[in-house]
């Protein structure tokens, strides 16, 4: 049985050496299981003990099965394992006496109605199991009788089976030998069909379910001590597992039901049947949705439920900092739109590898249990081997059977721990509280409360190791955006609090993050970078440079850096003037590109509006005496998205309010250094657009970002393009340079 291990960090190594984490249990992963459908299958059928695999780390889906290790299975998914005893000195068939080893399962199944003998009065036991034969057992446990399907078997028993869902991923094929791969899937579409009668078959096993859940982890710190209990995304509960099994981490990030005994451990975690939740890499976020790297587009609501940074929150609150080659897991609805959202995408990790040398992937199979064939991701872009450094911390995530690199390291002040320094489960630093897996607390050990350090993060900010801060042997790479109230949200999705002489001055500003001591943090604004270059949207290259898959890109406007996606910029090309920051990868891509918006202060389109201002000016009155009078001007500003808006300036332009302008501050922020109007074309038809993001207008087909400034006159708010669209079969488009700018509707 394979334990995880994990590096010793020190930088003297040149090889790794394996330690045993404390309180760790056994876990086990199949080495021959590459398929997402079976790796779930198998791994929630194990912690049942409905199967296992064999003494190589193998599982061998590929395998048939008898009918007797078919018998094993049936009862363990009755969950009778309680019940066996009864059946260890009962003879039914002549070739399953007691002394063989099947001989109690055989009994009881064959006692429960579900299996039944040959002609010749004999089970024979290690006869392999058709498919057909394998579903009528499984129908007999729903409670279907042969009186309830007649016709010829096993057409017509495979029919219902595939009526009530359980060969849904096995085939239609009812005289084909059952393989083990097959039966895993068969066994977990039983636990996920219903009863003939009444409820789920769940429910009708000795257990307490909970459905509807969505499971965090699976190597939380139980009541017995060790890290193997689960911990679902809804309450801070955590459940202790039955029989000393521990999972590995394949359901982490799932939607579906936890099976509970009658000592409220865990039994097993069903996860709901796929095909209403996938995994996905962020290429972007906004409100209203979610791109992934190949582009494909989800629909989410501002209160779709998400599970990130250990709580749950509203969508809205979230898909800000839910960065470019961010995981995901969706949770979609039959429209297509995603009903839960896991950041993360279940990839919290059990243990993890520190690289320690340019390229290497050693320990990666430890990770896997033996297992080669896995996807390779770093900072959630797909990289080679050679792309991977030193310092670089790996995880595998079983659910996308991937190893997933990160190279996120922050340098602070140590300032406190629980429970205690030479075992630290959680550790504080720069104001945040981080786990620390198991395989690294003997690396944390090494450090106290008041040093300096530089913690090595995983994918999901679990703490792996740490090196000193003295020495550079490591740097940090800490960067985020500076809030209001001492708050900085850091790119890789967390939040460091304290305090800064210039956090004031750099609310907004993409920013450098580290401390010195307890409560403080030093800010230093982003500049330069080690890429250069004009930026050429179409092409996706910076100079000389390609840019990364999962390129985040931000844009200085009057609130601050925001988010923005590469579709986006409508600009073709991006002159270097503009381009503030540029960070090149280990692969050598761009992977992070900060623009300001204009050369001369900030580019802005939008909607005028005017408001009157007033001030009483000192006068003499008809009588001579000192006196005051209201006056009265007119000022104007640009509005460009709900409660986002300009000062209004008292000055001369040509416009009203309500025109569509192009508008650029100057560099006080006091005035508007230029204004321009764009052009207008009235009650464009829906059925100009050939597709969401291209419109023909005179001959000519302009490409449409996707966040496109959107404007319902009637409801006066900024809304989506989808649902502008939806509104209205015309609008009125607002085009400057060749490129939609705004686009306004209303009846």
């Amino acid at each position: 049985m394979k334990r995880f291990l994990s590096f010793l960090l020190a930088a003297v190594m040149a090889s790794s050496l394996l330690v045993l984490p404390a309180g760790a249990a056994d876990v086990v992963r199949f080495s021959d299981v590459t398929d997402r459908n079976t790796i779930m299958a198998v791994e929630s059928l194990r912690l049942m003990g409905v199967l296992d695999g064999y003494n190589d780390n193998t599982f061998r889906p590929g395998a048939a099965l008898n009918r007797a290790q078919f018998c094993k299975m049936a009862v363990y998914a009755m969950n009778g394992e309680e019940e066996l005893g009864l059946y260890n000195t009962v003879t039914i068939f002549p070739d399953a006496k007691p002394t063989h080893w099947a001989s109690a399962y055989i009994n009881m199944a064959s006692r429960k109605g579900i299996i039944a003998g040959y002609p010749d009065g004999r089970f024979h036991p290690e006869r392999t199991v058709t498919v057909g034969q394998a579903v009528t057992i499984l129908l007999r446990m729903l409670g279907y009788e042969d009186k309830d399907i007649g016709g010829v078997w096993p057409a017509s028993y495979m029919a219902v089976g595939a009526t009530v869902g359980l060969t849904d991923g096995i085939g239609t094929n009812g005289n084909a030998t059952l393989t083990r791969g097959q039966a895993a899937q068969l066994f977990l579409n039983l636990l996920r069909a219903d009863m003939k009668e009444k409820g789920s078959y769940l429910s009708s096993l000795k257990a307490t379910v909970l459905e509807n859940q969505v499971l965090v982890t699976s190597s939380a710190r139980g009541s017995d001590g060790l890290e193997t209990a689960m911990k679902l995304a809804s309450g801070d509960a955590v459940y202790q597992m039955a029989s000393g099994k521990a999972s590995n981490g394949a359901l982490n990030g799932l939607r579906g039901t936890l099976v509970l005994n009658k000592s409220g451990k865990v039994i097993t975690f069903v996860p709901d049947a796929m095909g209403v939740q996938m995994t996905i890499t962020v290429a972007s976020t906004k409100a209203s949705q979610i791109v992934d790297v190949s582009g494909a587009t989800y629909t989410v609501t501002g209160q779709a439920k998400t599970y990130y940074n250990g709580e749950e929150k509203p969508w809205s609150e979230v898909f800000s900092w839910v960065s470019a080659g961010s995981t995901v897991t969706l949770y979609l609805n039959a429209a297509g739109g995603a009903d839960y959202i896991f950041v993360g995408g279940g990839s919290e990790a059990n243990s993890a590898v520190i690289v320690y040398e340019n390229g290497s992937t050693a320990g990666f199979a430890d990770l896997t249990g033996g297992s080669t064939n896995y996807k390779l991701y770093k900072n959630g872009a797909e990289v080679l081997a050679r792309d991977i450094q030193k310092y670089d911390v790996a995880t595998y995530a079983p659910a996308t059977n991937s190893i997933r690199v990160c190279d996120t390291r922050i340098t602070g002040f140590y300032e406190s721990c629980s429970p205690s320094p030479d075992d630290p489960e959680e550790i504080t630093v720069l104001g945040h509280d981080f786990p620390v897996l198991a395989t690294a607390r003997e690396s944390i050990s090494k450090f106290k409360p008041g040093d300096q350090l530089t913690l090595l993060l995983t994918e999901g900010n679990q703490v792996a190791g740490a090196v000193e801060a003295k020495g550079a042997v490591v740097t940090s790479n800490a960067i985020g955006i500076v809030r209001e109230g001492g708050r900085v949200d850091l790119l890789c999705g967390i939040t460091l609090t304290g305090e800064s002489e210039d956090g004031k001055d750099l609310v907004g500003q993409l920013v450098r993050v580290s401390s010195t001591y307890r409560g403080h943090l030093t800010l230093s604004r982003l500049s330069g970078g080690n890429a250069n270059g004009n930026l050429d949207v179409a092409e996706r290259t910076m100079g000389q440079r390609k840019l990364a898959d999962n390129v985040m890109i931000f844009q200085n406007g009057v609130d601050g850096a925001e988010p923005v996606s590469l579709s986006s910029l409508t600009d073709g090309i991006i002159p270097s003037g503009r381009i503030a920051y540029a960070r090149v990868n280990s692969a050598g891509k761009v992977d992070l590109i900060v623009i300001n918006s204009g050369i001369d202060g900030t580019v802005i389109y939008g909607r005028v509006y005017v408001e009157i201002a007033s001030s009483e000016v000192p006068i003499k009155n008809e009588a001579g005496e000192d006196d005051t009078k209201l006056v009265t001007w007119e000022t104007l500003g640009v509005e460009y998205g709900n409660n986002k808006r300009t000062k209004a300036f008292a000055m001369r332009y040509d416009v009203n309010g309500g025109d569509y302008v192009a508008v650029t501050l100057n560099r006080a922020n006091s005035g508007f250094s230029s204004l321009k109007k764009l052009d207008e074309t009235k009650n464009v038809p829906n059925s100009a657009w050939t597709s969401e993001n291209l419109v023909t207008i005179g001959g000519r087909t302009y490409k449409v970002p996707s966040d496109v400034l959107c404007y319902n006159r009637d409801m006066k708010l900024w809304v989506t393009l989808a649902e502008a669209h939806a509104y209205s079969d015309h609008c009125n488009i607002y085009i400057d340079g060749g490129y939609v700018r705004c686009i306004e509707v209303g009846r």
